[in-house]
């Protein structure tokens, strides 16, 4: 017959143990249906007849409880009772499979099951939350990969310039249709180009958007026609005086002209000496006009009395 006293003083602080771990402070179990973790009378399982734990299994809580009369029958001594997902429901089982068994053991499920049920709502919670995952990488590895992106990136340099330089000659028409150029390279490239307009338009847009409302002092506008009509006007204008000095100088000689008759008729009888000598005393005069037109040069006329 199973005795729990001697059970205890065997295995308890006076002989060895395989479950139990010694630190300074206490005495720890290691056993899996320790309902505390301590290493103490009332928490073994072993020197307990009636006993009871609580233990989870993927994710999933059980009761298990032991009672004296199931110790003949190693493989059925626990009875496993499965919990409810709900924490209330889950405590009204416990209370209702431990009715009758001490205070101690009841508490101890309670709070066991409480810690049990808290520790897993974390772990779906980090399930859910998206967490970094550290992967190992050997230098050489990472040297390689260095080298290849170095390669990678001279070479789409290479191929960038070669692109340019050949867009250049097709637009140039050096080829010809001596080749078959890839028509998509020659597309993208108008694309930038309508892109690049594009964006010009824009801009000047947007600046003439920032001349609106702008204030400035500009003089009168004078169109062409006007302009022409006032060098018609002083056109008009030269000419008709012009013509009045004309005029005066023609009427001026024909008065000169009229004394002279008048002068030869008096002096008939005098000697061709006298007429000569009068005319002799006779002025020189020498007269110039100076008119000055746009985009013309200047014209000079002289006259003799």
């Amino acid at each position: 017959m199973q005795h729990d006293d001697v059970i205890w003083d065997i295995i308890g602080n006076k002989q060895f143990c395989s479950y139990k771990v010694k630190t300074k402070s206490q005495n720890f179990c290691r056993n899996e249906y320790n309902v505390t973790g301590l290493c103490n009378r009332s928490s073994c399982p072993l020197a307990n007849s009636q006993y009871a734990t609580i233990r989870e299994e993927k994710g999933q809580c059980f009761l298990y409880m032991k009672v004296i009369e199931r110790a003949a029958f190693p493989a059925k001594m626990w009875e496993k009772v499965k919990l409810s997902k709900n924490y209330e429901k889950a405590l009204e089982q416990i209370d209702e499979n431990l009715i009758y068994w001490p205070r101690f053991i009841r508490h101890k499920c309670k709070q066991r099951f409480t810690k049990i049920t808290q520790y897993l709502i974390r772990m779906r919670k980090l399930v859910l939350k998206r967490q970094r995952k550290l992967v190992p990488l050997s230098r050489k590895v990472e040297q390689r990969e260095k080298r290849k992106e170095e390669k990678a990136l001279i070479a789409a340099q290479l191929d960038n310039a070669i692109e340019k330089e050949l867009l250049e000659r097709l637009k140039q028409g050096t080829y010809g249709d001596i080749y078959n150029f890839p028509v998509h390279a020659f597309d993208r490239a108008l694309e930038q180009q309508d892109e690049e307009s594009e964006v010009e338009s824009e801009s000047e847009e947007e600046e003439e958007d920032e001349d609106v409302g702008k204030r400035e002092f500009v003089e009168e506008e004078v169109e062409e026609s006007d302009l022409s009509d006032f060098e018609d006007m002083n056109k008009l204008k030269t000419s008709s005086d012009e013509e009045e000095q004309d005029e005066s100088w023609s009427d001026e000689e024909e008065e000169e002209e009229e004394e002279e008759t008048s002068k030869a008729s008096v002096s008939k009888g005098k000697s061709p000496a006298s007429s000569s000598a009068t005319r002799k005393k006779r002025a020189y005069v020498e007269i110039e006009y100076e008119q000055e037109m746009e985009m013309e040069p200047s014209s000079k006329s002289r006259a003799t009395l």
